[in-house]
This record gives structure tokens, C-alpha cells and sequence, in this order.
């Protein structure tokens, strides 16, 4: 592989990213990096050769990483990266800072980002994926992304040019999102609080929270209007499609769809990436030919499926 830039962060060779996602599975990143800070990134970035592979990791918590892992950098956001600050209504937030902890401080302060505190992950992902829960998601409070490129400058995006829709943006691949600015209605931090305390309950109750999961598998597909065309306000439910292709509680090796809720993959001990993917495709073809309806995976899936 091409020599690598000089850096005050931390490269790790052949790092165990299974280790490093909420379901615990996948192979190695080739070389892990750990960025110091902005400026150190920026640097690295701009010297590392063109041809080398770059993907920014958040917390893992949206990811399945194939057995053969990831060839290139792999880029994982810290300590120097999880700032949290609020003034007025706007509150700004590094990109390795936990959704959770930006809604408390947010909260706290009388702002209104009620709506992160039961996404699981962090504001880089949130942002690249356009996350919600409610009703309301991360395009309808952002104002700004600060990022740094794959040619190493950085950059202030504005959200009306980051293309947000739903579960997806258009950032090009191989940047990285260091940091966001929200803007948001104020609230009473008490009742703000009561909210949030109503919103773990309710999800701990109809979620295996306490299984190791990505999240939801599965996009819940646009509906259809009365005419038959497609119609984005009839969401229909990937679980109610799912429960009734019968494949509630459907396992492949150590992979298991919940049986709490339908729409989450679990490892249930001992799976594989490939345990996970496969059982994923399987509900995606019994959704279909019972539904005609695709399902699109939510969760990410990256690398090789063989080991490198």
C-alpha cells in the first residue's frame, strides 16, 4: 500500500472493527485513523495519495462490516470531535458527539432537539443519513455541516445543498463531516426532559434495546395513493411487511429478526456478517414475493465479503 502521511493522531494497522460496531461483527480495517484534531485531519487528508480508499466511521451503531473487512483508511472521530455548545436557539455540535448527549445539553438549555435522544449514534451520522424519530428529522433543524474534503480543505456547507432526503444526502464520499449547527424551537428544559424520559420508555418498550442491533434493517417503503402512484405521506411499515411474510423470529446462523420488533436485525451470539447479510437478503425476497414490495436495507453494509 502507498506510504501513509505523517500524523499527531493514531494509525492503527489490520484494527478489529468488529470490536467497534454495535452488532460485533466484520473484519479488520486495513488502517484505522484516529485524527488528533481539525487541523491534523485536514493535513492528512490533503497529503494521503488520491488512489487510497477513505471511509468516515461514527460509532458504528448503523453499520454491518463484511467478514473481509475494509481496504483503505478507515476514519473514526474522538475526544477532539465531540464539542457540544448552545447559543440562543442554535446549537452547535462536533461530529463524534453522541445524538443523546446533543439533545440533554440542547434540552438543558431550554432548545428543543428532543427528537435525537432515542437515535442511537452520532451528529456526523445523523447528519449523512438525515436521521429521525417522531416526525421530525435532522433536515428540519440543520442550519450548517462543517466537513473537511478528500483533498483536505475545509468546508461550510449549507443544509439546503446537502441534498437531504430521506435516510440520505448528497456529501460526496471520501468527506468528513467534523461538525453541525441546529437551530430549534425553545421549550421548558423540564418539560423537555419529561419528553425525553416518555421517548426512552416508549422505545425500550416496543425495541430490543437490550440486543445487539443496527437499528431498523429495513426503510419503511413509500405508499400508495388512491390512484396507485407512488405517495410518500402513506408510508406503509417494513415490520407489517416483514410479520406478514412470516419471517418474525427468522434466523441464519447466529442472525435472528427480532421478535420484539420485526424490523431489527440482531446477533443473537455468535454471527457472522455473512450470517446478517444473508438472513437480510432472505426477508428482502420473502417481502417481495409476497408484497411485491423491495425493501431498502437502512443499515450500511461496507467491505469485502471474503477476508482479504
Amino acid at each position: 500500500m502507498t506510504e501513509l502521511p505523517a500524523t499527531r493522531g493514531t494509525l492503527t494497522a489490520d484494527r478489529a472493527l468488529s470490536e467497534l460496531t454495535w452488532l460485533r461483527v466484520g473484519g479488520p480495517a486495513q488502517w484505522l485513523y484516529q485524527p488528533e484534531d481539525e487541523a491534523d485531519l485536514a493535513a492528512f487528508l490533503r497529503d494521503l495519495a488520491p488512489e487510497v480508499p477513505v471511509f468516515p466511521m461514527g460509532v458504528g451503531s448503523n453499520l454491518i462490516v463484511r467478514d473481509g473487512g475494509l481496504r483503505g483508511v478507515v476514519i473514526r472521530l474522538g475526544r477532539g470531535f465531540n464539542g457540544i455548545s448552545v447559543q440562543g436557539s442554535r446549537v452547535t455540535a462536533g461530529a463524534a458527539a453522541l445524538d443523546a448527549h446533543v439533545a440533554r445539553r440542547a434540552a438543558e438549555a431550554g432548545v428543543d432537539l428532543t427528537f435525537l435522544r432515542t437515535i442511537p449514534g452520532s451528529i456526523g451520522g445523523a447528519v449523512r443519513m438525515n436521521a429521525g424519530c417522531y416526525g421530525s428529522y435532522v433536515k428540519d433543524h440543520l442550519v450548517e455541516v462543517r466537513a473537511v474534503t478528500r483533498q483536505g480543505e475545509v468546508v461550510t456547507i449549507p443544509a439546503s445543498d446537502l441534498g437531504l432526503a430521506y435516510r440520505q444526502s448528497s456529501l460526496p464520499e471520501g468527506w468528513v463531516i467534523i461538525g453541525a449547527t441546529f437551530e430549534a424551537p425553545s421549550g421548558d428544559p423540564a418539560a423537555l426532559e419529561v419528553r425525553m424520559v416518555e421517548q426512552i420508555a416508549k422505545r425500550d418498550a416496543s425495541q430490543p434495546t437490550k440486543e445487539r442491533s443496527a437499528g431498523s434493517t429495513f426503510r419503511n417503503p413509500a405508499g400508495f395513493s388512491s390512484t396507485g402512484k407512488a405517495d410518500d405521506t402513506h408510508e406503509l411499515k417494513a415490520w407489517k411487511l416483514i410479520d406478514d411474510a412470516g419471517m418474525r423470529g427468522a434466523r441464519i446462523g447466529g442472525a435472528q429478526m427480532s421478535t420484539m420488533h420485526s424490523n431489527f436485525l440482531i446477533n443473537a451470539g455468535g454471527a457472522t456478517a455473512d450470517d446478517l447479510e444473508k438472513l437480510g437478503e432472505e426477508v428482502r425476497k420473502r417481502v417481495f414475493q409476497t408484497s411485491g414490495i423491495t425493501l431498502e436495507w437502512e443499515i450500511m453494509r461496507v467491505g469485502n465479503h471474503t477476508p482479504k
